[in-house]
């Protein structure tokens, strides 16, 4: 039992996705494909800058154990240039670039992708030398460079690669001598160049497959090639199976560890602390360094053993069945969801009385700090990057609601669970109120729970979400960003203003008084037209009817200005019956002069 377990462990670590800073590297390294590929249509539109992992939606290519083992990118009338960086992609099996219109040199790169079996190139316009470098890629079983422009002689060291079983450069403008070695391999041709081979040597220049002369060879030499590429689809199989199960089903796995029983494997490359660590690591959680507190216990500031900095979230309420479940389910979410604009998770801690979350330290902290509770001196948020943390959001968003399977729902959109880094790149935050959605279904009901001011309409009155609950949050979160207040604020009482944002802006944009609408922090440095048309966005989001707001591709869409001026006109069309009737706060809750609801955000966690 003790074998089997290690074999599972073994496995779930050998094929488990997560492999963050690997990935990114190799996302990277295609991007710098796609760039160098001039293409007359985004046929690479998939390539998303913003995935840090490729393998959860990038088309035309292979993945396995959570790396790149593949890329096709055959017949698609590709013209520019290979980039050196396809050599970043060290886990690559296959490299299919063939009829295509690709010119330049062959990187000497290539040969760093020492995985490599299949690498096909021909029908390009390839030129200049074929690199020695090739000589390094020692399970290389297939290389076809045929039908390009590349000059020179052939290296030598590729008579190194044993695993050679077809070598085809026929039909470049290549001289001298072919190594004698390569004529050993089973398949090879060498025709339509300026090499040193004819009927008066004693090879010729291409094998003959199709004849009695030497063709029990090479057909033996096909087969087992055929057999090995047979045995290699069926492990990639199995172990795209295995993954995918294990994405699924996956369930805490126990092993037996000297000392310690019942320790868990955790999920991915997540790493288990110690509750010493994290006492330590934020001074015995000492008040001056809270960041924060929401509905499931407090955020600390920390700093590690090696000087990295953390935010612990600190669940001291887990043993209530609402703190156990945000525990498991944060973990989960953010363990199978990797985006640029999504929060990472490092690691968690099971302590016999809590449960701790550790993430790393956002520096600028949050869109909601930024806006409204900055200390003096620092730096506030300029109309350019209040756009750009929108732009973030949204893509942030979009990936939690069409690249994950099954789709997440954030459930607690708004400025302050929109956090930003050094470089105040918009990072969506807080998975606690987060649900994992089966792709079949439309919509949960569960609990009520969020921001009043942020929840939409259809959830607060059935308890019915969806990913157009998202939808609305957002779009109350980019009024936010462009005004600069809360959802929900009293104050706003005094001047006989709407208590919710939503109406106060629903109201000044009829008025067309766009200079109240905008935060007086940005001084009047924006650009208007940007301005209106991200109120407009907000507002098809924030419409009442969930069918009637737009899906967060459409919204990144509409940000980049495709789309957008058609959904407002008919929207303004629509509206004009609807003025009136986002009122649900007025009629449904008695106010009272509690501290409480003067200005902080009122947040839901009980049943409805």
């Amino acid at each position: 039992m003790h074998s089997m377990a290690k074999w599972l462990v073994f496995l779930i670590l050998l094929y488990s996705p997560f492999s963050i800073a690997a990935t990114n590297a190799e996302g990277q390294a295609l991007l710098e494909l796609k760039a160098g590929l001039n293409q007359s249509t985004d046929l690479l539109g998939t390539w998303d800058p913003n995935l840090v992992e490729p393998c959860t939606s990038w088309s035309h290519i292979t993945c396995s154990g959570g790396h790149v083992t593949a890329v096709h990118l055959e017949s698609m009338g590709f013209s520019g240039i290979l980039s050196p960086r396809i050599g970043d992609l060290a886990h690559l099996n296959i490299l299919g670039l063939q009829d295509n219109h690709i010119s330049g040199n062959l990187p000497p790169e290539l040969g760093n992708m020492t995985n490599l079996q299949n690498l096909n190139l021909s029908n390009n316009a390839f030129t200049g030398d074929i690199p020695s470098s090739l000589g390094q890629l020692s399970y290389l079983q297939y290389l076809v460079l045929k039908n390009n422009n590349l000059k020179g002689e052939i290296p030598s060291s590729i008579t190194k690669i044993s695993t050679l079983i077809e070598v085809d450069l026929s039909s470049n403008d290549l001289t001298g001598q072919i190594p004698e070695a390569l004529f050993e391999r089973p398949e090879y041709n060498f025709s339509g160049n300026k090499l040193n081979c004819g009927s008066n040597l004693q090879h010729p220049c291409a094998s003959t497959l199709n004849s009695n002369s030497g063709g029990s060879k090479s057909k033996v030499g096909v087969l087992i090639g055929s057999i090995g590429g047979t045995v290699v689809v069926l492990t990639c199989f199995i172990c795209l199976l295995w993954k995918c199960w294990w994405l699924r089903y996956r369930k805490e796995v126990f092993v037996d560890v000297s000392g310690e029983d019942d320790r868990k494997i955790s999920f991915g490359q997540l790493k288990r602390f110690s509750w010493r660590e994290l006492q330590l690591a934020t001074d015995d959680f000492s008040e001056k360094n809270v960041l924060g507190q929401g509905g499931f216990g407090k955020v600390y500031k920390g700093v590690l053993g090696d000087n990295t900095k953390v935010a612990i979230k600190r669940l001291t309420d887990y043993h209530s069945p609402g703190g156990e479940a945000a525990f498991l389910r944060e973990v989960e979410m953010i363990s199978v969801a990797v985006h640029r604009n999504l929060l990472r998770l490092i690691g968690f801690c099971i302590a016999s009385s809590e449960r701790l979350l550790v993430y790393p330290y956002m520096q600028n902290l949050s869109v909601a700090y930024r806006l409204r509770e900055l200390k003096p001196g620092e730096k506030g948020l300029d109309w350019p990057t209040r756009k750009h943390v929108a732009f973030g959001a949204a893509r942030g968003l979009e990936y939690l609601h069409e690249h994950c399977n099954p789709k997440i729902i954030h459930r607690d959109l708004k400025a302050a669970n929109i956090l930003l880094d050094e470089d105040f790149e918009a990072v969506v935050g807080d998975f606690g109120l987060a649900k994992l959605v089966d792709t079949k279904k439309t919509h949960v009901t569960t609990q009520v729970r969020g921001t009043m001011g942020h929840i939409a309409p259809e959830y607060l009155s059935t308890g019915k979400s969806s990913e157009k609950t998202d939808v609305f949050g957002y779009g109350v979160m980019l009024l936010e960003l462009v005004t600069g207040q809360r959802a929900i604020d009293f104050s706003r009482l005094e001047e006989e203003d709407d208590v919710l944002l939503l109406d106060h802006v629903k109201k000044l944009q009829r008025e067309k008084r766009l200079d109240v609408i905008v935060d007086r922090n940005l001084k009047q440095n924006y650009d208007p037209k940007e301005v209106e048309a991200v109120i407009q966005v907000a507002l098809l989001c924030t419409q009442t009817s969930p069918e009637d707001r737009p899906k967060m591709t459409e919204v990144v869409r509409m940000l980049e200005g495709e789309g957008l001026a058609e959904r407002w006109e008919e929207w303004q069309q629509l509206e004009v019956t609807r003025w009136q009737e986002y009122t649900i706060l007025p009629r449904r809750f008695q106010w009272t002069e509690d501290s409480t609801y003067n200005q902080e955000a009122i947040e839901l966690s009980a049943a409805r």
